[in-house]
Parts: structure tokens; sequence; C-alpha cells
């Protein structure tokens, strides 16, 4: 009876290890969301203050890379992707409704702006996608 009292009170401590984890793990994964929201952010800023429509376009791909993650037709292999640890991109991760509205009116800001040849709208727009992203902050 103590035996099985031993293993019962043993699997009882393992499973609430389980959980723990996993909760921990969700936790996690919040806080990882915040991180290609903020990168995403800071890239779209790096874009409005480059001083050449080269960068400009450079730091609008690794915004888009940020919200969109690997898995999207949108993301560019090619182009650096400076959220690669954090998750799966702030779009596809986004529940909340009004932040995903935000983000994705931000990727189409960023796609519009990789169209721009004039340096002064590259950076009009990068600063408007910029302003998208920290609203879903």
């Amino acid at each position: 009876m103590n035996r099985r009292n031993g293993r019962s009170a043993h699997l009882r401590l393992i499973g609430i290890g389980v959980v723990s984890l996993l909760a921990g793990a969700t936790a996690a994964m919040a806080a990882d969301l915040a991180k290609e929201i903020s990168t995403a952010a800071e890239h779209a800023e790096l874009a409005a203050t480059a001083t050449d429509v080269k960068m400009v376009k450079v730091h609008l791909h690794h915004t888009i890379n940020c919200l969109v993650g690997p898995n999207s037709d949108s993301f560019d292999a090619k182009q650096l992707d400076p959220c690669k640890d954090f998750g799966d991109g702030a779009i596809p991760e986004t529940t909340d409704a009004a932040k995903k509205k935000s983000l994705e009116g931000a990727l189409a800001k960023a796609k519009s702006g990789l169209a721009a040849d004039d340096l002064a709208a590259a950076q009009a727009i990068a600063a408007q996608a910029e302003t998208l992203i920290k609203a879903a902050m």
C-alpha cells in the first residue's frame, strides 16, 4: 500500500511538473510575439531613417519577414530574418483582432514601400508602417 501511494505521489509530481513546463512555454511564446512586434517596429524605424532607398528597402524586407514569418508567401528567404528565433511571425501569432488589423496594415505599407523609388516617399511609407506596428504593441 505504501509503495502504491509513493508511486501515486510521484506521478502527481510529474504531472505538476509537465503542467508547469507547458505554462512556462506559453508565457515564453507570448514574450516571443512581443519581440517579433518590437523588432518589426525597430526595422520599420530603421527604414524610415535610412539615408538611401536601397537601405529603406532592406529594412522593409526585414520588417516584412518579422511580420509574416517563414511560412508565408510574403517571406523573403533571401533577406535577413531578424525574428528568426522568436516565432512564426507577428501576424500569424497575433490573436487580438485589432492588433492583427494594425499589423496587416503595416505589412501592406511595407510592401508598398518596396515599390517606391523616391527616398522621401519610401521613408514616409516606412514611418507609417512603424506607426501601425507600434499601435499593436
